[in-house]
């Protein structure tokens, strides 16, 4: 049997951008990055908590894990290693920040047609109730939408219940 899609988002889930600037979040360690779509005049700060990494490769028993998000590809070069993660396939946006449909987030069209109706888990900050409504009425398959607050990231809660839906499949 093929294992349900685990679909990761980066900035919100994993890199709690919108916690306060002067306050790192418990467990998070800065880090300095500078991928190819990055502008500012500095690098580009990122706050990732090395316990994630565990986490993930642990729900990777049950999922095969997929990077979600804008980094796409850069994900394995600036996020996967600070979290000791392999290298993962990702979604390559035909796209991004477009047009969606019935008020959808823009990614939510192309995370359906990646999981060509396989069961998924996807973990983001944008996830909306127009996102879980377009999934329902257009894929066949289980799926499981995980909104991460931005300024706390993925937490305790959110792995067991990624790992209690996989379980339940």
């Amino acid at each position: 049997m093929t294992k349900p899609l685990l679909l990761i988002d980066v900035d919100g889930p994993l890199n709690p951008y919108a916690a306060k600037p002067e306050r790192r979040p418990e467990g998070y360690e800065t880090h300095r990055m500078s991928p190819t779509g990055w502008t500012g005049a500095k690098p580009l700060r990122v706050w990732l908590n090395p316990d994630h990494g565990g986490e993930l490769l642990a729900l990777a028993e049950t999922y095969e894990l997929v990077w979600a998000t804008t980094w796409k590809g850069e994900a394995n070069d600036w996020i996967g290693p600070p979290l000791g993660l392999p290298v993962l396939p990702y979604i390559d946006w035909p796209q991004m920040h477009g047009k969606a449909p019935l008020g959808t987030f823009w990614k939510t069209q192309y995370i359906l047609e990646y999981a060509a109706g396989r069961p998924f888990a996807w973990v983001d900050d944008d996830i909306t109730p127009y996102d879980r409504e377009h999934v329902e009425r257009n894929h066949l398959a289980a799926a499981l939408l995980l909104r991460v607050d931005e300024r706390i990231g993925l937490i305790r809660p959110d792995f067991d219940a990624l790992a209690e839906w996989a379980a339940a499949l």
